[in-house]
Parts: structure tokens; sequence; C-alpha cells
């Protein structure tokens, strides 16, 4: 467990923009402050900030205290960015159990929207397996839980829908990282009462704009993208190059901000999580949080540059 002093000093010095130039509210031309950029939830008309952050592999840590002390500087870097939707799994090894322990240390806790999956076989397995997760992040609700991977679907559709019935949970999905799923997400996104459906799209990988994309838009239907970066390969295409003029009227500094405002630029993109462990990306990243938002005519643009890279 990280102390309270510890995260109480990066707290500090993330706020005040020390070492970091981070601000809560990015500037832009002459003090001119950058709009956050959000998104309606279809199903209730909540609004969420669009970035997000995901735990996948980035929280996956021992719990020492040079580990703690990086995640919280990580953790707070989203928050003093602007950022509340945090995703995890139980799938994702300690991640829910680190992303816990930052929150319990910490003073007083930011705005927070907590997201988890249901990861197993088995209605009894899959309650005791979200029993846990809300004691590992500790969280007394979770704003969302959504099916992993589509295992045993119909099983634990069945409880989240109970659960939220019940009030135990305000939202439910069904997600997956798996391109060969498409057809069978499709299938439950227009014949079950969705709020949230994850999956992955980026500038690379658009096959989700065929189908799963429009379903959700017209289904009324909240989307959570991961993989936004291609797990990295993007970086292997973009390094070393100068960004294009268009990135400054899209109001971005790098080429991770060119590849999160590409996917915020699709109407029917509700959250963006990436995931990272790096206090410097994660302060990168959550500089897509605001400005302007790349249109249909931009969008095409930014495809063409990025084919020549």
């Amino acid at each position: 467990m990280i102390k309270r002093r510890q995260l109480l000093q990066v707290s500090a010095a993330l706020l005040a923009g020390q070492s970091l130039g981070l601000r809560a509210q990015p500037a832009a031309g002459e003090g001119a402050q950058l709009p956050l950029i959000q998104r309606l939830i279809p199903s209730s008309g909540e609004t969420l900030p669009v970035m997000g952050m995901g735990t996948s592999r980035t929280f996956d840590t021992a719990a020492d205290a040079e580990s703690l002390a990086n995640l919280t500087e990580v953790l707070q870097a989203f928050f003093a960015g602007g950022g509340t939707v945090i995703d995890s799994s139980p799938m994702y090894g300690e991640a829910e159990s680190r992303v816990g322990d930052v929150l319990r240390a910490m003073e007083q806790r930011p705005p927070l929207f907590a997201a988890t999956k249901v990861w197993t076989t088995g209605r009894q397995q899959g309650i005791a397996q979200m029993e846990e997760s809300a004691r590992r992040m500790d969280v007394k609700q979770f704003d969302l839980i959504a099916v992993h991977n589509l295992q045993d679907w119909q099983t634990h559709l069945d409880t989240l829908k109970a659960w939220k019935e019940e009030g135990k949970v305000r939202y439910i999905g069904i997600t997956t990282s798996h391109g060969r799923d498409h057809e069978a997400l499709v299938e439950i996104m227009r014949s079950q009462p969705l709020d949230f459906v994850q999956f992955s799209y980026n500038i690379e990988d658009r096959s989700a704009e065929t189908e799963l994309l429009p379903v959700a838009a017209d289904r009324g239907i909240a989307t959570m993208i991961n993989r936004p970066y291609q797990r990295g390969a993007l970086f292997n295409k973009s390094r070393g190059k100068p960004l294009p003029p268009l990135a400054a009227e899209l109001d971005c500094g790098s080429w991770g901000q060119f590849y999160l405002k590409f996917i915020i630029g699709h109407p029917a993109v509700t959250s963006v999580i990436p995931a990272t462990a790096s206090v410097k990306h994660m302060v990168d990243n959550m500089q897509a949080n605001y400005g302007r938002v790349p249109d249909a005519g931009q969008r095409a643009e930014m495809l063409r540059l990025f084919a020549q890279l």
C-alpha cells in the first residue's frame, strides 16, 4: 500500500503542473481554454468525458511500493486531465486490485465511473466474481459491468439485468476484443437491452465501422473503444515523422493524440480507453480529452495521411 504522504506529494505536483506540464483544461491560443469533449450515454442521457483509461497489462503489477507509486502518478494524471472512466476485468490479473489500492489511499476520491467485467462460467461463479471485483477495486456500486468476450453471456446477462433492476449496477453491457466475435456481438446488440458495448477500433483496424458502430448508433448503445493504438503498432509507422498541419487544426500535439482524435471523430464513439503505465503517455493521452473534433472530411484526410506513412 502506498503511503498517504507520497500520494499527496504526487497529487500536488500533478495538479500544479510541476514537471509534467499538465493543465486540468489545456490552454489554446491566447490563454483560451479548450472545451472538454463529452459524449452522451444514450440509454440515460448522462455525459462522460470521452477519454477514459484501460488497465489491461499495464496495471497487472505486484503491490510493491515502487509499482504503487508509479500507478498512483498515472491515475492522478488521468484524473487531473478530466478523466472519469476506468475499465478493468478479472482477466487482467492484479489490475483491479492495483486500481483499488490507489483509490483507497486517496484523501479525497475524484469523480469516478467504475467499469469492470464478468469473465467466468456459471451463474453463482459470476456473482462471486463480480462481488470480488467490487472488493478489489474498492467500489460499492459499479457504474458498468459487462460480460467479457461473450463468455457465458446469456447466464451473466440475466444476472446483470436483475442487478440493474435492484440498483446493484447502473449500466450493463458486453465486450469483445476479437474480430471473429463481431457477428455474434451484432446479433446480441440487436436482441438485448444493452447500455454499453466494448470492442477494438482505430485508424488502422476499422472493421467496427461496417456494423458495430452503426448498430450501436441505431440501437442507442454507448460504445467503449479498446486498443486505440493497435497495441502500439501504429507508432511504428509514425515514429520520427513530423505531424501534418491538420494536427494543429484539431488541437493535437502528438501522433498519439492524432490517433485518438480520429476515433473520437466518429459520432457513435462514447469513450476511448487506452491503457498505459507511463505518466508521460497518460498526460499525452489526456490532452485528447479537449479541443476540436474532426468532422467527416477531416477524418478522411487523416486516413489519407496515415496511408502515406
